[in-house]
């Protein structure tokens, strides 16, 4: 995909909790997944003074993430991943087969891998 819709929201506001910021920070987070585009590839952002690039967005389902994804997330497991959504979302039905955006990124001093 080389077109993208609109943006829903800021690209600053992609990542926004403090243990994940930290966690992108020491480069254990890499990819942010979003019901919404913050950001194109290319496009920079900043996390306390680090510049970070988008370097790849892309849909993809949450029945499609993987252990290495919830990883890429900040988190240890896919198992854990899902437990911080249900509990971020009590009472809702998560919907595996909902598409979301996955905004992979590096920060700017990194080499892409």
């Amino acid at each position: 995909m080389t077109e993208y819709p609109e943006k829903t929201c800021e690209i600053d506001a992609l990542v926004t909790h403090e243990k994940l910021v930290q966690a992108a920070l020491a480069g254990r987070k890499t990819q942010q997944r979003r019901n919404g585009v913050y950001g194109y590839p290319g496009e920079e952002f900043e996390l306390q003074g680090r510049r970070f690039v988008i370097k790849d967005l892309r849909r993809e389902t949450l029945s499609e993430m993987t252990d290495a994804d919830a990883q890429a997330e900040g988190y240890p497991s896919l198992d854990a991943y899902m437990d911080l959504i249900q509990r971020m979302h009590q009472g809702m039905q998560i919907d595996k087969s909902a598409k979301v955006w996955v905004h992979e990124f590096h920060a700017c001093d990194d080499t892409p891998g």
